[in-house]
């Protein structure tokens, strides 16, 4: 059930089916010269679509923006701070909680470590405000990993690499430009550099060319698995 095409009826109708809904967050952020900037909200959102069609759920429209500290120096990257984040993650819930849902699913497409910390304490703040509510919060990047392992030939495929590129050119390959170069960038250890991207030049850490659309079609029906397990999970006891 996509929230953003329903009407109020329908919402209230889909309230008697389902009190759990899935919330997908991105960014704004730079991946490479071959994958658009909004990549992390296409991977995020495609998932819960898919979710949706094998379970009851509502799927909240994607937040778009995200914490994205090391690409912020890249061309295109929008970067909000952590605590905008946040409040965000957690006025979306809150709301969503006086609508009458009860079960909540992050999950984030934007991997970056200050991001997932950030909507981590959220979560960990909310089920502390909410008692009655149950949280998950995942990155889609781990859930790949994990269940496609068996898919990814990239040792280290972090960001715009052979998982992203794959994704993309099963659901978007309209918004795949061209395949960009392996990178695996190196940052010194402890050293907090303000120029990041004079360390990571092409915004890719991973080997695109090992790609395929047919990858990507797997890898999202897989993920999609596990956002399933995590509904049933979610709606089998209170956590």
């Amino acid at each position: 059930m996509l929230m953003e095409d329903m009407t109020m009826e329908e919402f209230s109708a889909g309230l008697a089916l389902c009190k759990t809904v899935y919330i997908p967050f991105g960014s704004v952020e730079e991946h490479g010269t071959h994958l658009p900037l909004s990549t992390d909200t296409i991977e995020a959102y495609q998932v819960g679509k898919r979710a949706s069609e094998r379970i009851a759920l509502f799927v909240a429209p994607p937040v778009h923006y995200g914490s994205c500290r090391s690409t912020s120096r890249h061309p295109g990257t929008v970067s909000i701070s952590t605590g905008t984040l946040k409040a965000l993650f957690k006025d979306i819930v809150r709301s969503l909680h006086a609508q009458g849902l009860r079960n909540f699913i992050a999950l984030t497409g934007h991997a970056g470590g200050s991001h997932r910390m950030a909507l981590q304490d959220a979560g960990e703040e909310l089920i502390a405000e909410l008692p009655e509510i149950n949280m998950a919060v995942v990155t889609e990047y781990d859930l790949a990993k994990e269940a496609g392992a068996h898919l990814i030939e990239t040792r280290g495929d972090a960001h715009a690499g052979e998982i992203e590129t794959s994704r993309i050119m099963h659901s978007h390959p309209h918004l795949v430009k061209g395949v960009g170069k392996p990178e695996y960038p190196t940052f010194p250890t402890g050293i907090l550099v303000r120029d990041k991207r004079s360390f990571w030049p092409g915004g890719i850490w991973g080997d695109p060319t090992k790609a395929s659309a047919e990858k990507g079609r797997q890898l999202e029906s897989l993920v999609a698995d596990k956002v399933v397990e995590l509904v049933k999970a979610l709606e089998s006891r209170h956590w």
